[in-house]
């Protein structure tokens, strides 16, 4: 299954956030390329495409995510709660916030899409 994470503005969180599942143990084989736009000077980053192969990615996945989701928001001065831009995830014409998802939220949306995915396949 293949999807979207969108920087929404948030270039530094999104390098962080790419940067934290290539450090992470079970996140680091996820396939995760940067997607990006034209910027005034250079090219902007977006999003991330991330490729998930089976369960065991979208555990490592989502173990990943709502950690350094956590890290973040405890280091981000303001409101409790205060998210950062990477939060939208995109997948086929879906667009899903996952910023307020625990992790068996999110795990759970991604075996769905998941099984969507595979539901087309067969068709």
């Amino acid at each position: 299954m293949r999807f979207r994470i969108l920087a929404d503005g948030d270039e530094e969180s999104l390098v962080d956030l790419q940067s934290w599942l290539a450090a992470d143990p079970g996140a680091a084989r996820l396939e995760v390329a940067t997607v990006t736009g034209r910027g005034p000077t250079m090219g902007v980053l977006e999003a991330l495409d991330v490729i998930l192969g089976n369960a065991v990615d979208v555990a490592n996945f989502t173990l990943a995510y709502v950690a350094w989701r956590s890290v973040k928001r405890d280091e981000r001065p303001g409101p409790a709660g205060d998210e950062t831009g990477v939060h939208r995830l995109v997948h086929g014409n879906s667009t899903v916030s996952i910023g307020h998802l625990g992790a068996d939220e999110l795990a759970d949306l991604l075996r769905r899409l998941n099984d969507t995915d595979t539901a087309g396949a067969d068709e």
